[in-house]
């Protein structure tokens, strides 16, 4: 059976690295999820990485730390790079060839973002790690991962968290709350169900980019998402 996706961009959250751990990263995590991004190259998908860096440094109150925001910003971006040379670190243990790219120059560690030169690795089946958000203060990951996903003409934005989909309500508080299988881009405005941040949603709807939240942390998941099984929620116009 052939995937359904050709051409994915995978949205991580630093958190998820941590495991049970209170912060850092967990190798055990990384080890998992390299093999499930293995298996999905193996099928033939090409795959483009966008993590976040809260595992590392989350911004914080500018009145608590004293730290202004696009200082803070910044700082969050260099954490993403730190988790982006992680997670090539076990995928090439496992022996998936990778390239790190980064919005921020940092020539030691990783490429500069060139957008047709990872259009040009994607294409030889390498799994292209986009670090440093945006290279922009004031942007979030979500919206650095909506935005390269639009520049290499991703079919879809897969979303890794802990929860299996989207909900009516946090189902982490909410017992009741029950989860939708399929939602539209204005059903989700409509409810302010936070998918993503705005910027990065809106960015999404306008370029009619379809985005499936689903379990990161369920073994299989992952290429469930791209042979086309219903697993986590679909949101699309």
């Amino acid at each position: 059976m052939a995937a359904k996706f050709k051409r994915v961009l995978l949205k991580l959250s630093g958190e998820s690295l941590m495991g049970d751990n209170a912060f850092g990263l967990d190798p055990k995590v990384l080890a998992q999820y390299a093999a499930e991004i293995k298996s999905i190259v193996a099928e033939g998908v090409e795959v483009a990485i966008v993590i976040g860096g809260g595992n590392i440094y989350r911004g914080m109150n500018e009145a608590d730390t004293g730290i202004e925001r696009a200082q803070g910003d910044y700082m969050g971006m260099l954490a993403t790079v730190i988790n982006g040379m992680a997670i090539q670190s076990a995928m090439e243990k496992a022996g998936v060839y990778t390239r790190l790219q980064s919005a921020i120059k940092m020539e030691s560690v990783a490429e500069p973002y060139i957008r047709r030169r990872a259009m040009r690795h994607l294409e030889k089946g390498r799994v292209v790690i986009f670090g440093a958000g945006t290279g922009n203060p004031y942007f979030t990951t979500d919206t650095a991962g909506s935005l390269r996903a639009i520049e290499i003409k991703a079919e879809v934005i897969l979303k890794g968290t802990r929860v299996d989909g989207i909900y009516t309500a946090d189902p982490e508080k909410d017992p009741t709350a029950t989860k939708y299988e399929q939602i539209s881009y204005q059903e989700c405005i409509s409810k302010n169900l936070k998918v993503m941040d705005m910027t990065a949603f809106t960015l999404c709807m306008e370029n009619n980019l379809p985005i499936i939240v689903f379990d990161m942390n369920t073994p299989g998941n992952l290429k469930k998402v791209v042979m086309g099984e219903q697993v986590g929620t679909l949101v699309s116009k």
